[in-house]
């Protein structure tokens, strides 16, 4: 009997801690699919950082006044197979953010794309939608 009882308060204890994790990776937790969003504004900052990178942005309001904006992007690493580069994105620059809305109503989102002012289009994710890649178009090689 004593070890079933270990044994069950052991499972029970890694399923819980499992939830943190869980909740980390739920887009439908934190954005909202059906709120797509554009943001126009001035980067103050990009950063590098896991478990996601963030834009964070200035936005002047129609009275004048800026608000700070944050877009969570990909993981280092996913920008980097996105195309982007630690140079991509510099302070100073104007963008224009395409993503989804924080359900809380924030200046917070997800980001699908950032275009500079010179017309260059970075992805961060698939430009298809939230939650996972691109459909696939073509049949896999044989």
């Amino acid at each position: 009997m004593r070890i079933t009882l270990a044994f069950l308060t052991a499972v029970a204890g890694l399923s819980l801690s499992a939830l943190p994790v869980l909740a980390h990776h739920s887009f439908a937790a934190e954005f909202d699919a059906s709120k797509p969003i554009t943001v126009k504004g001035t980067v103050t900052k990009m950063d590098w950082v896991n478990p996601h990178s963030h834009l964070r942005f200035d936005v002047k309001a129609d009275d004048g006044t800026v608000e700070h904006w944050s877009a969570e992007c990909l993981p280092p690493n996913g920008l980097y197979r996105q195309g982007w580069r630690k140079d991509s994105i510099k302070a100073g620059e104007e963008v224009t953010v395409t993503g989804f809305k924080a359900k809380d109503g924030s200046n917070y989102m997800w980001t699908q794309t950032i275009t500079t002012a010179d017309g260059r289009r970075l992805l961060s994710g698939s430009p298809e939608g939230p939650g996972g890649a691109a459909p696939q178009t073509s049949a896999p090689p044989q």
